[in-house]
């Protein structure tokens, strides 16, 4: 029998990383030796304090609690974790009505839009951006407005530049810094702008702050709760999937404007049953060892982000080397005119080589491609020998 899905499903345009693996398998199929460096998931593992202390946690015979549903018998540590890790990296005090636990932030940012939206809303949402802000809104039935982020203006939110009758309707804005995928950054300058944008048009601002740890070269990323009063306008989702090499371990956590905290938190006790406490445990060993752990993550990264934009700008492009993320974003080469579809199909048939077209981030992504730097060494210079080849 075939089931007539719902309405929301055809709403949504084909979700952009599963047709880069339905992509990849039809290549493989027909024999094409495929090199993917589109999708950012760590090649390396979870850092061994945070597996020993998983592992203590699951096996603790002195827990009775140890499986059981991570929402009936939280673990208190975890929070406090979070409270700790704000505190030391952001110089932020937060209560305990200002933090929910997630499973991660993709989980959450859907999850998230059926707390605060309504039928008919309108949410802003940045192109290119991360799909799903759309997707979460498409589950709430709600529109989204999407506002360009344009090299021009260093793929900055153009708060001035949205028009009067979108501000009167919206009740979100989200925003994304460092940025995936065109890697820019912002300083608090720019979120003390945002906060004040949220407050003259009374409208949600959401950070998707997924990337924030992930810095070189001695940047260090802001978060918008260090603007005075943000918490009363803002709520700031964090991952800990790339900076601790724990994507599969889904979790992270929300924190900010309290009302909004309440209201995904009552979204999950009504969905989910919470993470496993000896994740919990373990993403707090994380957090609490942030200084030891992230640093040499970070510095994989950073000679694989030299390794991808020195090869690239030897070969024609004209790249500056992003500051954070686990990406590098680049104008497709000028035979393509602009079309980043025309530009990954051909290099996937010439070369074998998978990256992310542009398009996919939403209209504005259009005439770029981004290359993910969670693989190994080799593979990226493989990689960068193969795509220099298309270039002329």
């Amino acid at each position: 029998m075939d089931i007539e899905l719902s309405g929301r499903l055809r709403k949504l345009p084909p979700y952009l990383f599963a047709d880069l693996r339905r992509v990849e398998a039809e290549a493989r199929s027909r024999g094409v030796k495929v090199i993917r460096i589109a999708i950012g998931d760590p090649d390396n593992p979870t850092p061994d304090p945070v597996v020993e202390e998983l592992c203590r946690a699951v096996r603790d015979p002195a827990d009775p609690n140890r499986h059981r549903y991570g929402c009936d018998v939280p673990v208190e540590q975890f929070p406090q974790a979070i409270r700790n890790f704000c505190k030391r990296r952001y110089g932020v005090t937060l209560r305990e009505d200002q933090v929910v636990a997630t499973s991660g932030s993709k989980d959450a940012i859907a999850q998230f839009a059926l707390a605060v939206l309504n039928p008919g809303d309108l949410a802003i949402a940045p192109s290119p951006g991360y799909p799903t802000y759309n997707i979460g809104h498409v589950f709430a039935s709600a529109v989204t407005y999407q506002v360009p982020l344009l090299r021009s203006n260093g793929f900055l939110v153009d708060f001035d530049a949205i028009p009067l009758e979108v501000r009167r309707l919206a009740k979100v804005l989200w925003l994304n810094y460092p940025n995936n995928p065109t890697t820019a950054v912002a300083d608090l300058d720019f979120f003390r702008r945002a906060v004040e944008f949220g407050r003259a048009n009374n409208i949600l601002i959401c950070h998707d702050n997924a990337y924030g740890e992930n810095t070189y070269d001695g940047y260090r990323a802001p978060s918008i709760l260090q603007v005075d009063g943000a918490d009363e306008v803002a709520v700031e989702f964090f991952s800990l999937s790339k900076a601790f090499n724990m994507t599969g371990w889904r979790v992270g956590f929300l924190a900010g404007n309290t009302s909004a905290v309440r209201g995904l938190r009552t979204v999950k006790d009504n969905s989910d049953n919470g993470t496993l406490r000896a994740i919990q445990f373990a993403a707090a060993k994380a957090l609490d060892s942030y200084e030891r752990i992230v640093p040499p993550i970070n510095a994989i990264y950073q000679k694989r982000r030299d390794l991808v934009v020195d090869a690239l700008n030897a070969s024609g492009w004209n790249l500056q080397k992003p500051k954070a993320t686990i990406y590098v974003w680049a104008p497709v080469p000028e035979k393509y005119h602009g079309s980043s579809a025309a530009f990954a199909a051909d290099l996937l048939e010439r070369t074998g080589v998978i990256v992310t077209p542009g398009l996919g981030y939403g209209q504005w992504g259009e005439g770029f491609f981004r290359i993910s730097l969670t693989y190994p060494d080799a593979v990226l210079a493989e990689a960068m020998n193969r795509i220099v080849k298309t270039k002329d």
